[in-house]
């Protein structure tokens, strides 16, 4: 069977550097695989284009590369749609998209493996369908699983049955051999018709933490029914869709008049139950969702309008470079997930308190971000200090700090000295007025062309 529809991209990418913010990764290159679905038009996955500074597509039949250009992009469900010339695509029939493959459906996947030039096609078949991680952004979104090879190189090429398009390949199970799982139709509509539309192309979030009510005593106490089913709202992040709406202690009884269960699933589209979060799957940045939920022994109808999902510690943000600011040679940055891949097997080698925020760390109105002191530049204004790096910063001046730009505020004011309080309870006592003066130094000693990645501080 012919796929002249599937092409090999050509990408090299430049990623920001986490450990040094001020500066880049040397560019590299990589292959991934993507889909003609339109003229001039090819649908492939994010993390295959994420940094890119130069993009080529090229058919099998053809030993010529074409120039892309990124289109749009969104990273949530690790998709991206590439723009070329249309004489590129004018003798190639665009392949459609397809509707969600049943469990046990055979289907092909298909793209360019490392090191090969031939187009390769590898049969598996559906073996699940439900709610998983996704490993570029982090969301929790809908996901097939099939039991097929998917390596770096085929990695953002499609997954075909009855010659439509019914998955986008985009990352291997862990621990598990020949297991791979791909983006499945109802979110690669959501993203190509959001995208012709001129919608945000995120992925909305509540901004909430639940618990599950599979506890009849529990159900009782909350004021349910026999016959209502929900979970419990545990916390509303400061800044989120649900903010100023649900509140912490309510029970969420429906999304967007889908039942939820006491083990937190829904039935999706009348097809199979799966975790609460598909539920989102369906909508753009800017609708309005519908809530009931159960406050106080009352039932109430509720709505919110989405926004994108804002956690205390970002995820995803391919397209933004590292925020630091340097003082005295102290580095601060505000803690991301990319920061804390910096360390090997991060999720188990990052210090424990920057673990702690990321995964339990609520936004709220007086902290929007956790500022972390990320390393100490060696100097005579900050000696006896080199050993407090990785440490969050609590106050400065006895401020609590509520993100970086707020914190460069505080120390722009500072005449005398200037105190630093970090969560440990360690102490830094700096000279504000050497720091302005010595900042030029400091910055020329170890190449450095800014002092901060902020506008206007």
């Amino acid at each position: 069977m012919s796929f002249p529809q599937v092409v090999k991209i050509y990408a090299t990418t430049q990623a920001p550097n986490f450990d040094c913010p001020w500066q880049a990764d040397s560019p590299s290159a990589s292959t991934g695989s993507g889909v003609i679905i339109a003229p001039g038009l090819i649908l492939t996955g994010a993390h295959v284009v994420s940094h890119a500074t130069f993009l080529q597509v090229q058919k099998y039949s053809d030993a010529n590369k074409e120039i892309a250009q990124l289109h749009a992009v969104c990273h949530e469900a690790d998709l991206a749609l590439l723009s070329v010339d249309k004489s590129f695509t004018k003798d190639v029939e665009p392949a459609s998209i397809g509707e969600l493959p049943e469990l046990g459906d055979t289907v092909s996947v298909v793209g360019f493996p490392v090191g090969g030039e031939e187009v390769s096609i590898t049969e598996g078949v559906i073996s699940r369908i439900e709610v998983q991680q996704y490993e570029h952004s982090k969301r929790r979104l809908l996901a097939a699983t099939v039991d097929a090879a998917i390596n770096e190189g085929n990695s953002g090429g499609p997954v075909f049955m009855d010659d439509q398009v019914v998955g986008i390949a985009f990352q291997t199970l862990k621990d598990a051999e020949n297991i791979g799982e791909i983006v499945p139709p109802p979110l690669i509509r959501h993203f190509l018709e959001g995208t012709k539309a001129g919608r945000q192309p995120e992925i909305p979030g509540l901004g909430i933490g639940i618990q599950n009510l599979e506890n009849p005593l529990q159900r009782k106490t909350l004021g349910m029914k026999k016959n209502d089913t929900g979970v419990l709202i545990t916390q509303v992040e400061y800044g989120n869709s649900a903010w100023g709406v649900l509140k912490p202690g309510d029970t969420l009884l429906s999304l967007g008049g889908q039942t939820i269960a006491n083990n937190g699933t829904i039935r999706y589209r009348d097809l199979f139950r799966t975790k609460l979060d598909v539920a989102l799957c369906d909508y753009y940045v800017g609708d309005t969702l519908k809530l009931k939920v159960l406050r106080d022994g009352k039932k109430m109808s509720l709505k919110v309008e989405l926004m994108p999902w804002s956690p205390l510690v970002p995820r995803s943000q391919y397209e933004l470079k590292p925020q630091y600011l340097i003082y005295s040679g102290l580095v601060f940055q505000s803690l991301t997930r990319h920061y804390l891949e910096t360390w090997e097997d991060w999720w188990e080698k990052a210090p424990n308190q920057l673990l702690n925020e990321y995964y339990n760390g609520t936004k709220s109105k007086n902290r929007r971000e956790v500022v972390v002191l990320t390393q100490v530049l060696a100097d005579e204004l900050n000696l006896g200090y080199d050993s407090l790096d990785n440490q969050i910063v609590k106050k400065v001046e006895g401020k609590l700090v509520s993100d970086l730009a707020g914190m460069a505020k505080i120390m722009a004011k500072a005449k005398d000295t200037m105190t630093i309080e970090l969560t440990g309870g360690c102490i830094i006592v700096l000279d504000a007025q050497k720091a302005q003066s010595h900042s030029p130094l400091i910055l020329e000693r170890y190449q450095i062309s800014k002092e901060t990645s902020l506008e206007n501080a």
